[in-house]
C-alpha cells in the first residue's frame, strides 16, 4: 500500500460513488441549494484536462420557456431515433430517456469556441477536447451522487439546434444536457439493464494484453 494513500474508508467511499453512480432518469423534483450546486461545479472544474485548456463550459437553464425549448427539441431527437432503431422502435418509446421537465437543475455542458488554437496534446488527437469535458461531466456524476443526488446525460439533440437556441458562439458545440437533481432512490443496477434493453459486459472481454484481441 503507497504511503500516499487515502485511508481505508475513504478508499471504500471512492469506490462506492463509481459503482453507485447511475445515469438517472426518475426525478423528485425539489432543488439543489446554491452552495452545493457551486460545489459540484467546481468538482467538475478541478478534472483534468488535455494542455490545461479546460475546454468545458457550462450553462445553466433557469427559465421554464427555455427548459421546455429544450425538452422540444430532446423529443424531437426521440422520435427520430425511435425511426432509426427500426424493430426496436417500440420498445425505445417505452424507455424513459430524460427527466428535463423534471429535474431541479438543468445544465447544457457545451466545448468552448477557438479551440483549433489549443495544439498541446491534440495535434494528432484532436478530439482530447471532448475527454476533457468528459472527465469534468464524470467529476460532477460522482460528486453528485455521493451528495445523494441523481445526474442524467441526455444526448437526444441537434448539436446546432441547441447551440442557436443558447446563443453559442461559433465553433463551440453543446455535448450533453444534464439533468441534476434529488432523486427517490437511484436504480440498483444500470436503467437500461432494469428494462432488458442491453446487457453489461465483463472487464474480462473488454482487457487486452500486448497486442489488439489477446486476452
Amino acid at each position: 500500500m503507497s504511503d500516499q494513500a487515502f485511508s481505508a474508508a475513504e478508499r471504500e467511499a471512492v469506490y462506492r460513488a463509481i459503482a453507485e453512480r447511475r445515469d438517472m432518469r426518475h426525478f423528485a423534483g425539489g432543488e439543489v441549494a446554491p452552495e452545493l450546486l457551486a460545489r459540484l461545479l467546481e468538482a467538475a472544474h478541478h478534472a483534468p484536462s488535455v494542455g490545461l485548456m479546460q475546454p468545458w463550459r457550462f450553462i445553466r437553464i433557469t427559465t421554464a420557456d427555455l427548459r421546455e425549448a429544450i425538452h422540444a427539441q430532446v423529443e424531437v431527437e426521440r422520435q427520430r431515433t425511435a425511426e432509426a432503431l427500426g424493430e426496436r422502435s417500440d420498445e425505445f418509446m417505452r424507455l424513459k430517456v430524460e427527466g428535463v421537465r423534471d429535474c431541479a437543475e438543468l445544465l447544457v455542458a457545451a466545448l468552448m469556441d477557438e479551440r483549433e488554437a489549443h495544439i498541446f496534446g491534440r495535434r494528432t488527437l484532436p478530439e482530447m477536447d471532448l475527454a476533457s469535458l468528459a472527465c469534468a461531466i464524470q467529476n460532477l456524476w460522482l460528486a453528485a451522487r455521493a451528495e445523494g443526488l441523481g445526474l442524467g446525460w441526455v444526448s437526444l439533440f441537434d448539436p446546432q439546434t441547441l447551440a442557436d437556441l443558447l446563443h453559442m458562439p461559433p465553433g463551440s458545440k453543446p455535448m450533453a444536457i444534464l439533468c441534476l437533481g434529488p432523486v427517490t432512490a437511484f436504480y440498483s443496477e444500470p436503467m437500461l439493464v432494469q428494462e432488458g434493453w442491453a446487457a453489461p459486459r465483463p472487464l474480462a472481454e473488454l482487457l487486452y494484453t500486448d497486442r489488439w484481441g489477446q486476452p
